[in-house]
């Protein structure tokens, strides 16, 4: 698997957990809690101005997965359980979301394990393909 910089930030027995390389730049996080998520600001997650429930919420809406969070005292067994099912929503102009722990083989061989969700470019022209980067809304894909 890729080396991630990865961020964590505390509320309470929450940790949200941050991998801006996956970030699509979607906005869902900035439009749902305006007073968490500043990306003008640094750091850029607030989470004290939301409950733990509207941040998990909105955590589970992130396309990318970009966004995650687990519980400080939560069963590490718990938190690794893969999901019996797979789901694959396609976005109008824009990518696949794939949701569950899955497995990507890239091209060159590497495999890649997915947690959560992942989200797959269908313009062609994103830099960081399989992924979606955002680019779609650039080049004006339609789909």
């Amino acid at each position: 698997m890729e080396n991630r910089s990865i961020k964590e930030y505390s509320k309470g027995e929450l940790q949200i957990v941050w991998e801006p390389k996956k970030c699509i730049h979607a906005a869902i996080c900035v439009e749902r809690l305006p007073k968490v998520y500043q990306p003008n600001q640094k750091p850029w997650i607030n989470p004290e101005f939301a409950s733990i429930e509207e941040l998990k919420n909105q955590i589970d809406l992130c396309p990318s997965g970009a966004l995650s969070y687990y519980l400080k005292n939560e069963d590490q067994t718990k938190k690794n359980k893969k999901m019996e099912k797979i789901k694959a929503i396609v976005k109008p102009n824009g990518p696949v979301i794939i949701q569950g722990n899955f497995t990507i083989t890239h091209t060159d061989g590497r495999v890649e394990e997915i947690e959560k969700m992942a989200a797959i470019c269908r313009c062609g022209a994103s830099a960081k393909k399989p992924f979606c980067d955002g680019t779609h809304a650039k080049v004006g894909f339609k789909g």
